[in-house]
């Protein structure tokens, strides 16, 4: 096991910038989720492009290209301009995606919840565990009430990125880095 003083710089940026993002989208809830549909929708035209042009640099070079390469990279760019040309339906999809997100997040965090109880103690082990069980009860509930939660997205997102940056935030400073 080792041990380590001072901080642990990463995790303690990606905290703040965590509470960063938090607050802001608590405090403009409607356009964040707006935006975060638009960047999707911007980042799978850009791996869509990407997938496309390994297919053809792949055909070029060893005579035969990876088709699953060239109908992802179709897929990727169709799903991306639907998003980019309909973001109100990306918000119905996002309202879907961001609950799964929390879910998967909070179980990973509380798989290796023991690892944390004997590095760091009891009072940050409690405080992740209820952190994280909070997360996997609000990602249900979102995904039962998919339109209540569209409407309060940006205030449930804002409010969970900010107790997420203060979990890193509380991990930079009170333990070794894992």
């Amino acid at each position: 096991m080792r041990r380590r003083s001072g901080l642990d710089w990463f995790e303690l940026i990606v905290g703040i910038l965590l509470v960063i993002f938090g607050l802001y989208t608590f405090i403009h809830p409607g356009t964040t989720l707006l935006w975060i549909v638009i960047l999707y929708g911007l980042i799978a035209v850009i791996t869509g492009i990407s997938d496309i042009v390994f297919f053809a640099k792949t055909e070029r070079y060893t005579g035969f290209g990876p088709t699953i390469s060239l109908i992802s990279g179709i897929f990727s760019i169709m799903a991306g301009i639907m998003l980019l040309a309909y973001p109100n339906a990306g918000k119905w999809i996002m309202v879907l995606l961001i609950p799964i997100w929390f879910i998967a997040h909070c179980v990973s965090r509380l798989s290796h919840l023991h690892i944390t109880r004997f590095m760091l103690g009891n009072s940050y082990y409690y405080f992740t565990l209820i952190i994280n069980i909070m997360g996997i009860v609000l990602g249900c509930m979102m995904i039962i009430w998919p339109s209540i939660s569209l409407f309060s997205a940006g205030f449930l997102i804002g409010g969970y990125l900010i107790l997420m940056g203060i979990d890193n935030i509380v991990m930079a400073v009170s333990g070794p880095s894992f």
